[in-house]
């Protein structure tokens, strides 16, 4: 059977054209989810995977519509493969598990994409290094100057509640008792 998987990443978006594109190559059961693909659990995704069966074929109307990366990509194939089903991308035909060639050709995609992520995860952190070293600051900018964290520490051994000078300096209390855990661990 083939069974539609239909995805928009927010409320405002619409499925229509996608499913009407699935409805018109003969999907028989649709799978619909407004929901960024970004997020970990797709619940509509999880229960279509749940549900197929030998021989069945997911069709969808492009490949980021079912996985946002090679590595969900590769989950997802991999549940297909488990249960002995296919993928099949309308707008890649090259995306079709559902023949050897088909297959193939994913798996050649599949590692060319997970090559490149790794190149460019390396040479993001070739140039976070880089910039560590040049004396770039990252994160958050610290709340309190190191002048202020030394009135901090007068004020609360002068007796001020934590809560007192939370309020002098504009900060949330846990500000102050970070300041205070700093200056222990030192």
């Amino acid at each position: 059977m083939k069974i539609g998987y239909a995805r928009v990443s927010t409320r405002e978006q619409t499925l229509e054209t996608q499913l009407s594109r699935l409805a018109d190559v003969g999907c028989e059961m649709f799978f619909e989810e407004k929901i960024s693909g970004a997020k970990g659990r797709r619940p509509r995704l999880e229960a279509m995977l749940d549900q197929l069966r030998k021989d069945d074929v997911v069709v969808i109307t492009k490949l980021d519509r079912l996985a946002r990366s090679t590595a969900e990509l590769l989950r997802i194939s991999e549940a297909l493969i488990e249960k002995g089903a296919g993928i099949q991308s309308l707008d890649e035909p090259w995306a079709d598990t559902t023949s050897p060639a088909g297959k193939m050709i994913l798996t050649v995609f599949g590692g060319i994409a997970e090559f490149e992520r790794s190149l460019i995860l390396a040479r993001t952190e070739e140039r976070r290094k880089a910039a560590m070293a040049r004396g770039v600051a990252f994160g958050r900018p610290a709340k309190l100057r190191a002048d202020q964290k030394e009135v901090v520490h007068e004020l609360v051994n002068a007796g001020r509640s934590i809560s007192s000078v939370a309020r002098t300096f504009d900060v949330h209390p846990a500000t102050i008792y970070r300041c205070i855990k700093e200056s222990r661990s030192l």
